[in-house]
């Protein structure tokens, strides 16, 4: 009944989103234009008193992890919410990023953060097509259409352009991760060399706030009737089905090998 007596108070809830997976551009993994609807239902339903972002992301795309981001602070702003990040496994790289949307982010103390760096990997394949009598052939209207082409040798001016993209992109990152830590963060020269930091390290660094799990720390904020609201990203009924099985197998390969990279 009180929910239909609007001169009683009703207790306070919290609205969860759980971020979970690789950052990427395809559709297969955590990407703006699948999270935006949960994220804006998360703070546009009801009235939460805080909304929680449970992180469990090894990275990935930079451009849709500031869109995420951005779309988190924007709501946030625009409501006057407080958002909370709690780190599981890991929020390294894009996944510190989305963590750094969030007031105040808490930590395991076996949670991996940090890794404010950016890398591009791939592979070279110049003799490997010669060998089984195959002829790459490639024309292009513009001397830079092929640049850092895996079938040809690398050209020591295209992976200086490249770096020169990934230093941009470095700085752009680490301007985004000081607006919102502030003075919170140390002064460690390796702070944002791609260094990650475990549990307690993380917070001597300032890079996250304290040790503390969801509901335990909802609580003590909100009171221990708070309550819990809970907004996935929802895949398709037959999003499994047909071609989709590739598709997903190789995204879940690509997934599995970003965790690897912090031994997860």
């Amino acid at each position: 009944m009180k929910r239909f007596i609007p001169f009683m108070k009703s207790e306070p809830y919290v609205a969860v989103i759980r971020l979970q997976g690789a950052i990427v551009n395809s559709g297969r993994g955590l990407d703006n234009p699948g999270l935006a609807p949960v994220i804006e239902k998360a703070f546009r339903k009801g009235k939460p008193a805080a909304v929680a972002l449970e992180i469990n992301c090894p990275g990935g795309s930079p451009v849709q992890s500031s869109l995420i981001a951005s779309r988190i602070r924007r709501l946030a702003d625009e409501k006057k919410i407080p958002v909370f990040a709690f780190v599981e496994d890991v929020a390294a790289s894009g996944g510190y990023w989305l963590a750094c949307a969030a007031d105040e982010i808490f930590v395991d103390p076996c949670s991996i953060t940090g890794s404010i760096g950016v890398i591009s990997a791939g592979f070279g394949a110049t003799d490997a097509i010669g060998k089984i009598g195959i002829e790459r052939r490639v024309h292009t209207a513009g001397k830079s259409k092929s640049m850092m082409d895996p079938f040809k040798p690398e050209k020591p001016a295209d992976v200086k352009k490249l770096k020169g993209w990934l230093e941009d992109l470095h700085a752009t990152f680490i301007d985004y991760v000081k607006s919102r830590r502030g003075t919170k963060l140390s002064d460690n020269p390796d702070l944002f060399t791609g260094e990650v930091y475990i549990g307690q390290k993380g917070v001597d660094e300032g890079l996250v706030d304290g040790i503390g799990h969801l509901v335990p720390v909802m609580k003590e904020r909100f009171g221990d009737k708070v309550t819990f609201k809970r907004y996935d990203q929802k895949k398709p009924l037959f999003a499994r089905f047909g071609a989709r099985i590739v598709d997903d197998a190789v995204a879940g390969i690509e997934e599995r090998a970003a965790f690897a990279r912090f031994g997860l």
